[in-house]
């Protein structure tokens, strides 16, 4: 809790020191952080939802993104548009396209190269889900020559997964629906992702299992593309005030989340 109290500090006087010294009004901002009159908050999408997947749902889509980014974009006073994306590997790509204009997705440091993150407002396990019928019972047994481990592409995860495994080998997809897939036909011996989508995956799958282990800390950030200084000041002040005022707890709690501490620091 210091941790985030430092930063929030330092958020609110990064927006303070902006103020005084820029004089940004409200109209520089939105050119800014909504060129086209919109903003356009990239998401992307999968069956189980979370803290930073979103899904589709038959009026359009729903998850915390959405619902953070319906909340900014209320608060500036402008319409909200959903740019959807198969992966955070592919937001990351788009970063420097002009093609959206805020984002929340895991933060790492070669993402930190490409994007401008504020704060963080998840931290989860990343494990692995393993096949149903699978020998595997931890990760001494997965990191196998001949263990077939699946990743969605170019994502914090894969990299983790690439890095912790010696033997095994990870190939990158796509989609969590071709890995969802591939998992269920047996096709390949176990997915990486974050515990929480894993836990939901496999009561979808029966058989397979959830490993206990733990081998990367994945953190979840709003960001903004690079070269946008007053936009990262309004979002680092936005989350700021959405984990104290009720606003961040509210979009998990209406996306299943009830059971999930909020983890902002």
């Amino acid at each position: 809790m210091g941790q985030w109290r430092g930063l929030r500090a330092a958020a609110l006087a990064v927006v303070a020191v902006m103020i005084a010294s820029s004089h940004v009004s409200a109209a520089e901002l939105r050119d800014e952080i909504a060129p086209t009159g919109r903003l356009r908050v990239a998401i992307a999408i999968s069956p189980a939802g979370g803290a930073f997947w979103s899904t589709r749902t038959e009026s359009g889509y729903a998850g915390v993104p959405v619902d953070l980014g319906r909340a900014m974009a209320d608060k500036l006073g402008v319409p909200v548009d959903y740019v959807v994306h198969q992966n955070s590997g592919q937001i990351t790509d788009a970063a420097a396209k002009g093609t959206w204009d805020v984002t929340f997705l895991p933060k790492d440091p070669e993402r930190e190269t490409k994007m401008a993150f504020g704060p963080i407002y998840e931290v989860a396990d990343a494990t692995y889900i393993v096949k149903a019928g699978s020998s595997v019972t931890n990760f001494a047994t997965l990191d196998q020559p001949g263990i077939k481990v699946a990743a969605v592409n170019n994502t914090t995860t894969m990299r983790g997964a690439i890095a912790h495994l010696k033997n095994a080998g990870v190939t990158g997809y796509q989609t969590y629906d071709e890995i969802f897939g591939l998992l269920q036909r047996g096709e390949i011996d176990a997915f990486a992702l974050s515990r929480d989508q894993l836990n939901a995956l496999a009561k979808k799958l029966p058989g397979t299992r959830v490993l206990d282990e733990t081998f990367k800390k994945t953190v979840t950030a709003v960001a903004v593309p690079p070269g946008h200084p007053q936009a990262l000041a309004f979002v680092t002040s936005f989350m700021t005030e959405a984990a104290t005022n009720g606003l961040l707890r509210k979009a998990y709690d209406d996306n299943g989340l009830k059971e999930t501490p909020l983890r902002t620091h």
